[in-house]
């Protein structure tokens, strides 16, 4: 079966630099995503529009929250730096995408669940991502001692009212959740607003986050800590 998107100008156009390393990622999905439960039959011929670049959609947020351009030349993604955890990373979406995006951000996998880690191991071996390191744990018990990331991401882990509770401790003061969420985002964020504000969010919004040219948008809720 063959992506839809192989072959694309929009692969080098979205993901830059990055493209290379998440293509090996690709061909390493294609093979083995479905038999080892990290992505549905449905998927395997979309995998570029459903995981990676939806994922990638995270990064001009990212970016903003650490102050630095989203430039045509690609150079902010190249030079940004900053502590970034991606919480549920699973089969790396959105954290693998993010870290080859922005290979000098400090990106902390984390993950409970031991096949996952060993999955998520080998992708970065096989991608030759140094900045990443890998916290096999859950988000609660996954924060050092005066540790304080300046931006949390996640893609379908929990409902807002759920989420707050465990990735806002997560981030340093001034810090920000970047969540790829769906089409019910405002209802979660309308739902979990008490938690929210309990975890010491503030400005909960939605943003639409474009993924490609000619491809649907997705979207990404935004809080920030106080």
């Amino acid at each position: 079966m063959t992506d839809q998107l192989d072959g694309s100008p929009i692969i080098d156009e979205v993901l830059g630099a990055a493209a290379a390393p998440l293509r090996v990622f690709h061909e390493k999905l294609e093979r083995e995503g479905e038999p080892r439960g990290l992505i549905g039959p449905r998927d395997v011929d979309i995998l570029w529009e459903r995981h990676i670049l939806n994922s990638a959609a995270v990064v001009p947020f990212i970016l903003d929250a650490l102050g630095v351009p989203d430039d045509e030349n690609g150079e902010g993604r190249l030079n940004a730096t900053g502590q970034l955890a991606d919480v549920g990373s699973g089969g790396g979406f959105p954290g693998i995408i993010v870290a080859a995006c922005l290979p000098k951000v400090s990106v902390s996998l984390i993950e409970p669940m031991e096949r996952r880690v060993d999955w998520l191991s080998e992708v970065v071996h096989d991608l030759d991502l140094g900045n990443v390191r890998i916290v096999h744990a859950r988000a609660e018990d996954a924060k050092k001692p005066g540790e304080g990331f300046d931006v949390v991401t996640c893609r379908a882990v929990a409902p807002m009212r759920k989420l707050a509770g465990f990735t806002m401790p997560l981030l340093r003061s001034g810090g920000r959740l970047v969540a790829l969420k769906g089409r019910t985002a405002q209802d979660e964020i309308d739902k979990g607003m008490k938690m929210i504000l309990r975890a010491k969010g503030r400005d909960p919004r939605v943003v639409d986050a474009p993924v490609a040219p000619g491809l649907e948008s997705t979207h990404v809720v935004l809080v920030d800590k106080k």
